[in-house]
């Protein structure tokens, strides 16, 4: 996609690690999304278990909030992965590889989507009752 951008001049070179930059800050971005959604649902865990003293329906809460925040997660670093590949190292190997994260990162969040909800994606949800 940047081919037309000549690393060898200063405004390609310039263009380049900019671009680099972005990637990595979007990476750093998903990292504190995970990170700050595990403590803030551990914290409300902890909380909830303390006043309640019942473990009721506050391990589910928990379950579901740390998975919503990994998949959040998962797609912050595939959109870096993507920027990272297709902006910097526009190379058949690289591109392979980044296939095979978002193939990898689309299998964990098929699976993180079964653990909170129950089902597959491309099924209906449990509770819509049909009438017959």
């Amino acid at each position: 996609m940047f081919s037309s951008i000549n690393a060898s001049n200063a405004a390609g070179s310039t263009v380049l690690v900019w671009i680099e930059y972005a990637a990595i800050l979007i990476e750093v971005l998903a990292v504190i999304i995970i990170v700050s959604a595990i403590v803030t649902a551990l914290a409300r865990y902890l909380v909830q278990r303390v006043a309640q003293r019942t473990a009721d329906d506050s391990y589910h809460e928990l379950k579901v909030s740390l998975g919503k925040s990994l998949l959040l997660g998962l797609e912050v670093l595939v959109a870096a992965d993507v920027i990272h590949t297709v902006a910097l190292e526009a190379t058949p190997q690289s591109v392979i590889v980044l296939g095979l994260l978002v193939l990898i990162r689309t299998f964990l969040s098929w699976a993180l989507v079964v653990e909170i909800e129950g089902r597959w994606p491309w099924q209906q949800a449990k509770n819509i009752q049909h009438r017959d």
